[in-house]
């Protein structure tokens, strides 16, 4: 099993969650830029691809059949389904770059993130919140033209996301996109340094 350059022999992985709307996505981008050494866990979808979005690079797009047969063959780490289409993370790729040492950075939904926390002990769970509600509601309507009806649907589920926000390890307010991206690489670089991650360093150096 290989070991990264402070003596670790598995990668750390941080679970950042969000209501959709709230800049993750954005905040993740930012900060794989400055740091290379995370890896990012690309999810399994079944949603059709955006514009812009590459599979393989953004998610890696499969029909609702392949999902499903993932599923029965226990493949997922975690999988929702959401808004009527599937998301997964392949435990399989996870624990593959964890145990080479590789940290990792995976975008999971709060149902999601819970099955993770689960079943994958150690883990780091972020939430992000916007500035306000209000705020979320401006973003979400600047999406695209959605009924009352919709924009409260994804309202509701919004706030009954950040209701799971008790069991979190941090909690950061994305009130300003370049704060946001400080915050979370300051969490990641504390987590490389907690002394339970550095034992066999310390140990090295005390013989």
């Amino acid at each position: 099993m290989n070991r990264d350059a402070a003596g670790q022999s598995e990668g750390l992985f941080i679970v950042v969650s969000a209501p959709s709307g709230t800049g993750k996505t954005s905040i993740l981008k930012a900060l794989m830029q400055n740091c290379p050494n995370i890896m990012f866990s690309v999810s399994y979808t079944t949603r059709p691809p955006r514009p812009g979005e590459v599979d393989g690079r953004d998610y890696h797009f499969i029909s609702e059949q392949e999902f499903r047969e993932r599923i029965a063959a226990g493949e997922f780490a975690e999988w929702v389904e959401n808004y009527g289409q599937l998301y997964g993370t392949s435990g399989k790729t996870m624990r593959a770059f964890l145990e080479q040492g590789f940290d990792l950075m995976l975008d999971v939904e709060a149902r999601g993130a819970q099955a993770l926390k689960t079943n994958y002990p150690g883990g780091i769970f972020v939430f992000v919140l916007p500035p306000s509600l209000a705020e979320l509601r401006k973003r979400l309507g600047g999406r695209g033209c959605e009924s009352e009806e919709a924009m409260k649907r994804r309202l509701d589920k919004a706030v009954d996301e950040i209701r799971e926000i008790g069991w979190y390890d941090y909690v950061i307010f994305n009130d300003r996109l370049e704060d946001a991206v400080d915050r979370l690489r300051s969490i990641y670089v504390a987590e490389k340094s907690r002394r339970e991650r550095l034992t066999e360093r310390i140990e090295g150096f005390l013989a």
